[in-house]
């Protein structure tokens, strides 16, 4: 008989509870660690969930406070530890980049990452881990390149959020439901990430012929890619952060990989090869997900806009790489 599911969730802020919440209500996870650097905290959202389990009809999984030991046995750790933005007090308004969090959650990665190693012993059968945590792309690079975990059991919601908006502002536009729109974001998790319209279909139209079935439907990735990126600043300038997008990304994502999916998602996950980059950046690209992380990445071709778009997230992740070393 086989084990029962075990989720280990790191950070429990305004993300990491969401996602604890989505856990629980998802039904796939029979135990739910949780473990945040305020012990009260974790015990305090555990609780809750815990008392949630007493409404008739609830999914019934095991949920309490823990530590880093209880990764040993997990099958998925997603870590969504550290703050999720920063704003400029100077210029509160101002949208705030990602990658300003390069070195303060550098630093808290690197932490975890420890942790994780030095208490999974067989780190090929050890747990999947999914990073939230902001800036996705360098937090996953830190993780696969300075810690001798298994690469391909390390990767980053990354665009999956992104692609999510996408798929909804296209929806909106066209005045249909997102699950009849096929496309996603790729590159960089922020201000980079970019759309790739050369492979956006509506229903398996393409995106170029949109007009001919959607009068005065015309799609422009200038546009998209500005209107993805601002729809997270609208979020956070409203309420003070986002988590519900996120945290349903990522429990998505240990969907696929405690089931076994092998479905097709852009993740953040390092580059070797693909698109003349190798090992010196991660940004995001579809990846083939099932029970032992990324099985492969799927580089697909990009037209001369989407080229020099990822051009620019290459760029923008490298610089906060370089930031995330600062205080080594």
């Amino acid at each position: 008989m086989n084990r029962p599911a075990k989720l280990v969730i790191t950070g429990a802020g305004h993300v990491g509870s969401y996602v604890l919440a989505e856990a629980v209500h998802s039904g796939l996870f029979a135990d739910i660690v949780v473990i945040d650097s305020d012990p009260d905290i974790a015990y305090g959202e555990a609780l809750d969930q815990h008392h949630l389990t007493g409404v008739p009809g609830s999914f019934v999984p095991r949920v309490r406070r823990g530590d880093y030991s209880e990764c040993t046995d997990a099958d998925v750790v997603i870590s969504a530890a550290g703050p999720s933005m920063i704003v400029d007090p100077d210029n509160p308004d101002a949208n705030p980049d990602r990658a300003a969090l390069a070195p303060v959650n550098g630093d808290i990665t690197r932490g975890i990452m420890r942790e994780v190693c030095a208490n999974v012993a067989d780190k090929e059968v050890g747990p999947v881990l999914i990073f939230i945590t902001n800036p996705a792309d360098t937090i996953v690079w830190i993780a696969q390149n300075e810690f001798d975990y298994p690469e391909h059991k390390i990767f980053a919601t990354g665009t999956m959020l992104d692609s999510s908006r996408l798929r909804r502002l296209v929806a909106d536009d066209l005045g249909i439901s997102p699950d009849s729109v096929d496309g996603y974001m790729m590159g960089e998790h922020g201000m980079a990430a970019f759309p790739v319209l050369s492979h956006l279909s509506v229903a398996g139209i393409p995106a170029a012929r949109l007009g001919e079935y959607f009068p005065g439907a015309q799609l422009d990735s200038e546009d998209l890619a500005e209107r993805v990126v601002e729809a997270a600043y609208q979020v956070f300038h409203s309420k003070g952060w986002t988590n519900a997008g996120v945290a349903a990304s990522a429990m998505r994502l240990a969907r696929a990989v405690l089931l076994d999916e092998r479905a097709i998602f852009p993740v953040s996950t390092t580059l070797h090869g693909e698109y003349g980059y190798d090992g010196d950046v991660a940004v995001s690209l579809p990846c083939l997900i099932g029970r032992s992380g990324v099985l492969r990445r799927v580089p697909v071709d990009l037209d001369d806009w989407e080229t020099k778009a990822l051009e620019k997230s290459v760029a923008a992740v490298k610089r906060a790489i370089e930031d995330s070393a600062q205080n080594l």
